[in-house]
């Protein structure tokens, strides 16, 4: 059962304001508004055997750069039992037909299975000998391009069915279909034709693994966003379009031209989600769902770079559109912030906010991204802010998020109740008879204390039944 007297806390001195310190005690707030070093052996033949991660016991995770695996290593293994994901392109893998080149993919499964990480996989196609076209969009230093529809989808389907034969020894038992659908440096094709891809991996991956399980490409930040204000207009509720677009856009405003602008009523806002950048995204969101609606698609993706102020509009429209019983995992989760002042605390503040709304509001994975900040992108400016330093120095919102991985392992995740949400923001991780708590005003600008109640027991002294997922 859960005891008061065996509250934790996850504080420091930076924060202390922010996050319960112990149970019956008060919490003010002045918020604003809404490891060693793995061997050099090459990697097993899929198939040895070795520990497998199939369960992940950890909801707070990371995507990192693995060419930087020597400095992030150590603080990785106290992210065990998380999940992550890797993107790998049918064109990258296999650039002459017949020869496939698996030697990377296959070091970035055995480490992270080494670390006690489960991997994820985002399949996608690229642009090359098997979609046929030459590539619009090049992005990074090892120039990924879009995807396109394959010109041959029987070469497509046993692409995807020697990934899941290779990799489903090493844990791997969820896939994604490409990544971002709605971007169109992303994808070439229409919705349509993502539906049709879809279909034809989703067959290919069950035939395979039985055990396996089929996700979404991850529909952009933005693009959720604009999903949020648009299913409120569509029903009538404009002035709660307006707010949640005004809460979640809050620091996205003019950062891509006109797409997202700022809108003070309702035919601004109808002028926003009508541009051809968001009627795409919005076209994509459908389909997506729709996948999800005919059971296509077993698990939804989210990915979320916003103020967390966002993240409760974001909550209310997946609630409302995603099928009961889907698992939702956020595979993307950071601060998107140009040209943010925010100090270190606020930073690591903003990020516990922003990942425990996430987990009390059942979603069941949450991979920070980036793990640490990478100088050489975007001239040098940390447009999305990372825990660590990029040698691989924990930040404070690094030691945080560990913290909250520590609490949260092998835990049930636990919603505040009733009589105490309102008053506060948070959520409890119940684990072994005790409870951490995280937990933050949701009311006072003003610093003035609120009594906190510890979640109670259930009268089998029981802790509270963990949280109830969007799509349950």
């Amino acid at each position: 059962m859960t005891r008061p007297g065996r509250l934790h806390a996850i504080a420091t001195a930076a924060i202390a304001a922010t996050l319960l310190l112990t149970g019956g005690c008060t919490a003010g707030g002045d918020d604003p508004p809404p490891a060693p070093t793995p061997s050099a052996t090459a990697a097993p033949a899929p198939g040895t055997p070795g520990r497998t991660v199939e369960k992940v016991s950890n909801p707070f995770g990371a995507h990192w750069d693995w060419s930087r695996y020597q400095q992030f290593g150590p603080y990785l293994r106290r992210l065990a039992g998380s999940a992550t994901y890797e993107e790998i392109s049918w064109c990258e893998i296999e650039r002459t037909p017949g020869q496939a080149d698996w030697a990377g993919l296959d070091e970035i499964a055995t480490r992270s299975r080494d670390l006690g990480i489960t991997v994820h996989l985002k399949i996608r196609t690229g642009v090359c000998w098997a979609t046929g076209g030459t590539a619009r969009y090049t992005r990074g230093a090892a120039n990924k391009t879009e995807s396109a529809m394959p010109t041959d989808l029987g070469a497509y389907q046993r692409f995807v069915r020697s990934v899941v034969q290779r990799y489903g020894p090493y844990g791997v038992r969820e896939y994604a279909i490409e990544n971002e659908v709605n971007a169109p440096s992303y994808w070439a094709g229409s919705p349509e034709d993502y539906a049709r891809l879809v279909r034809a991996a989703a067959e290919t991956i069950r035939a395979t693994d039985p055990k396996a399980r089929v996700v979404d490409s991850g529909i952009s930040s933005v693009a959720y966003g604009m999903g949020v204000a648009d299913r409120l207009m569509r029903a009538g509720r404009v002035p709660e379009a307006l707010a949640a677009y005004r809460a979640y856009f809050q620091r996205r405003v003019g950062t891509r031209g006109q797409q997202i602008p700022a809108v003070t009523g309702e035919a601004q806002l109808r002028r926003a989600l009508g541009t051809e950048t968001n009627s795409r995204s919005l076209r994509f969101l459908a389909v997506t769902e729709s996948l999800l609606t005919d059971r296509t698609v077993d698990v939804r993706q989210v990915h979320f770079y916003e103020h967390f102020s966002g993240v409760a509009p974001l909550l209310d429209y997946l609630r409302a559109t995603t099928p009961p019983g889907t698992p939702i995992q956020a595979w993307e989760v950071g601060q998107f912030w140009r040209d943010g002042d925010g100090d270190p605390a606020s930073r690591a503040t903003e990020m516990v906010k922003t990942v425990t709304l996430l987990a009390a509001g059942g979603i069941g994975e949450i991979s920070w991204l980036p793990l640490a900040f990478n100088p050489n992108n975007a001239a040098g400016s940390e447009v999305r802010y990372g825990l660590l330093d990029p040698d691989g120095t924990e930040r404070e919102a690094g030691r945080m998020f560990a913290a909250l991985a520590d609490a949260a392992r092998d835990a049930t995740v636990t919603p505040l109740p009733a009589s105490v949400a309102g008053r506060l923001n948070g959520v409890a991780f119940a684990r072994g008879g005790s409870s951490t708590l995280v937990l933050w005003s949701a009311r006072s600008r003003t610093g003035t204390s609120v009594t906190v109640v510890p979640p109670p027991a259930t009268p089998s002294g029981e802790p509270p039944a963990p949280a109830r997922p969007p799509g349950a």
